[in-house]
């Protein structure tokens, strides 16, 4: 049944006199996966570490399945908030094995029957007897998974726990955890500052900007509508391009865009994204290519236009020399005028 698992309303976090986290308003609905994004300390962790319990906010409250949890004088430790954590660096007990890291913190008479249980839904079965140093980085987080489902957790909050290992490990993992944890509908909220993560795992993202959410929504809505200038250099490449609005939207560098939002200023800023400008060789074309990036799947263009830079990202296949002039054009897409573009005239 949908419905909000986690409410935060107007939750600040201080430490001194350093606010960690401001403000910070959220609803995360029942079984979604939900990215807080940002930068390094942003406050991402403090914000996840006071949902857990482990701070308590300064102002605001927190809610968990319609419970208050934090806030006007309430505070509910952490094992009764039945959340479950997994740390960046799973926080495994060296000493216990495999099993009995996954059954700490479970009454005795459960264990028999959970713990081999949680060992198949992460695929561990046999591996019970082992000790972590005796696992691959995988399989250490496949346990830490298991004991933070172990006591049947309402939440799951994932601590950047990819961000120790290399790229390629790192796919593979988040693709396991999300095998995992979405047949069980848990609810999850992972801190990331790794933009692809989010783009790949979440099903809504929350921008954070030194304390504050600055956005939520969909990857889709962050990429190609972002609040400001700073969010839209934060999800991505793109061309900030100034252009003047008439009836036919608004006229760039590069040609005419289609765009909302222009609040009737003569000229806006707008965001065009790289893989929505495509190059051509032509010997007379306006643009020459002066820089070239091979991403084997892709190529990267930076392109001089008229005092201008531009990027380009375009198939490997369509080959464009460095150096080559080009032509330029705009596959339709979605283009957004940001919200703190500027307002003077050209």
């Amino acid at each position: 049944m949908k419905g909000t698992m986690i409410r935060l309303e107007g939750v600040t976090k201080r430490f001194g006199s350093v606010t960690a986290v401001h403000d910070a308003q959220l609803d995360v609905e029942r079984g979604e996966i939900v990215a807080l994004l940002g930068p390094s300390g942003c406050g991402k962790t403090t914000l996840l570490r006071t949902i857990a319990g482990f701070e308590q906010p300064e102002t605001g409250s927190i809610e968990i399945a319609g419970q208050r949890v934090a806030g006007a004088g309430v505070r509910v430790p952490p094992e009764r908030r039945q959340v479950g954590m997994v740390f960046q660096d799973y926080a495994l007990f060296p000493h216990l094995t495999v099993a009995e890291n996954v059954g700490f913190g479970l009454r005795r008479a459960e264990r028999a029957q959970r713990v081999p249980a949680l060992l198949a839904v992460v695929d561990l079965c046999g591996l019970g007897e082992r000790y972590p140093h005796e696992l691959s980085g995988g399989q250490q987080q496949r346990v830490a998974l298991a004991r933070a489902l172990a006591p049947a957790p309402r939440v799951v909050l994932l601590d950047e726990p990819w961000s120790n290992v290399d790229p390629q490990l790192r796919s593979e993992l988040r693709n396991e955890v999300a095998s995992i944890l979405r047949p069980l509908g848990v609810t999850v909220l992972l801190v990331t500052h790794d933009r692809e993560e989010a783009f790949s795992l979440a099903d809504r993202i929350a921008l954070m900007r030194e304390g504050s959410i600055v956005q939520s929504g969909t990857p889709e809505e962050l990429y190609f509508a972002p609040a400001d200038r700073w969010s839209a250099e934060f999800l991505g490449a793109g061309n900030v391009l100034q252009g003047s609005v008439d009836g036919e939207g608004v006229r760039t560098p590069i040609g005419v865009v289609p765009a909302h939002g222009t609040n009737g200023a003569p000229s806006v800023d707008v965001l065009v994204r790289p893989e929505l400008v495509e190059l051509a060789p032509d010997p007379s074309g306006a643009g020459r290519v002066v820089g070239r990036e091979f991403r084997g799947h892709d190529v990267f263009y930076r392109v001089a236009l008229d005092g201008l830079e531009l990027v380009s990202q375009r198939p490997s296949n369509e080959v464009v020399a460095l150096g080559e002039r080009v032509s330029i054009r705009l596959h339709d897409g979605r283009v957004a005028v940001l919200s703190d573009h500027r307002t003077d005239a050209m």
